[in-house]
């Protein structure tokens, strides 16, 4: 993974903490016995993003699909550098037509509240507010919803989640 792929995984990892994502992680390639936790010898884990922290690359995960062996708990601490970490992610085209709405709607809200204001001159100075906020809550929304609109899937840095695996809400 590169310098700039790893930064990029961080940041998607952390804006998607609060959300409840599912990730899946396998060891990469190395010394056995140099592992912290020696889990599954190159087999996969699953489970949900607990924490994130960017400066020591690393993430933990609650929740795993089996204890880590010699501790036997449900929850680890993993280095991006030692251990493939992907979050499981929908496709923008999986989108339902119900979701599709829903997101589109997020946008005519902030568009009717700017369409009320009377004075023209106050509409344009105030369009950069009402913008800027609608495209937060629409990047919110699709967090929320597990979408993957930075196309992290195609790069590798993803997973595509399998139907059902986010329940709708």
């Amino acid at each position: 993974m590169t310098q700039e792929e790893k930064q990029l995984l961080l940041k998607e990892l952390c804006v998607r903490l609060p959300y409840g994502v599912r990730i899946s992680l396998t060891e990469t390639e190395r010394d056995a016995s140099a592992s912290e936790f020696s889990y599954r010898d190159g087999r996969f884990l699953t489970g949900i993003l607990y924490a994130v922290y960017p400066q020591e690359n690393r993430v933990i995960i609650d929740e795993l699909s089996e204890p880590i062996a010699q501790y036997n708990v449900r929850c680890g601490g993993f280095d991006i550098d030692e251990c493939n970490v992907r979050p499981y992610l929908r496709l923008m085209s999986s989108m339902t037509d119900k979701e599709r709405e829903e997101w589109a709607d997020l946008f005519n809200l902030e568009l009717d509240k700017l369409n009320e204001i009377d004075d023209e001159d106050k509409a344009e100075e105030l369009a950069p507010y009402y913008f800027g906020k609608s495209h937060q809550v629409s990047i919110d929304w699709l967090n929320a919803h597990h979408f993957d609109y930075r196309c992290l899937i195609p790069k590798g840095l993803a997973l595509e989640a399998p139907e059902g695996m986010y329940k709708a809400e």
